[in-house]
């Protein structure tokens, strides 16, 4: 099922390089994009979703803030994914402008309360001056619920419910046995009963009223 993105603050892409910029001709070659989010306090990361644009590795880093004994504890950051091939070969365009998908089961630990995203990008080929991530989206968990018109006891019980809730629910197995039985009888009288007799349109008895027949 696929699940509305987020609102998300997107930062421009900031490149990284250590010395002067405006004196130095090569390009840097490491650049950061930063994602918050400004609608929510944090969510639990489900995939993320980009075209590439000449990055050929990616690191994802979050920030989250773990529960602890006295409540919420401190903001935290932790690398998710780590040095992501996007380019096979940075030299060349394989790669540079594909579609990419991301999910929670590629990323390292737990991805759940997630304050804040930021994206790594490298490309160490000179062949590309620039480089980036286009079309970012970030798609969080959504807690499915059960269908309408189904029985509570086909769904899963919550967490609070004891088993013997769930158990009251169950319908009578000696009872549905009991009722299918009887359903199976009718059939078998139903279709004992049936007759191959050809019934016709107006007769009564073998004979026909004189007033139902048409001359041609």
């Amino acid at each position: 099922m696929s699940q509305e993105p987020v609102v998300c603050n997107i930062k421009a892409s900031v490149p990284l390089q250590v010395g002067d910029m405006k004196t130095d001709l090569g390009h840097p070659g490491v650049a950061v994009i930063d994602v918050t989010f400004p609608q929510v306090k944090h969510i639990d990361l489900q995939a993320i979703q980009f075209k590439n644009y000449y990055t050929a590795f990616l690191t994802v880093r979050i920030q989250q803030r773990r529960p602890s004994e006295a409540g919420e504890g401190p903001l935290k950051w932790r690398t998710c994914l780590k040095n992501y091939c996007l380019m096979p070969n940075p030299h060349t365009e394989e790669g540079s402008q594909d579609y990419v998908s991301l999910y929670r089961h590629q990323m390292l630990g737990d991805v759940n309360r997630v304050s804040s995203v930021r994206f790594v990008l490298r490309q160490p080929s000179p062949v590309w001056l620039q480089f980036n991530l286009e079309e970012l989206q970030i798609n969080p968990c959504v807690e499915m619920s059960p269908q309408k018109g189904f029985p509570t006891w086909l769904s899963h019980p919550s967490a609070q419910e004891p088993p013997s809730n769930l158990h009251h629910e169950l319908p009578d197995p000696d009872r549905v046995s009991t009722e299918v039985q009887q359903m199976w009888v009718l059939t078998e009288m139903i279709r004992a009963n049936q007759t191959s007799a050809r019934i016709g349109r107006f007769d009564v008895d073998g004979c026909y009223d004189i007033n139902l027949l048409s001359y041609t």
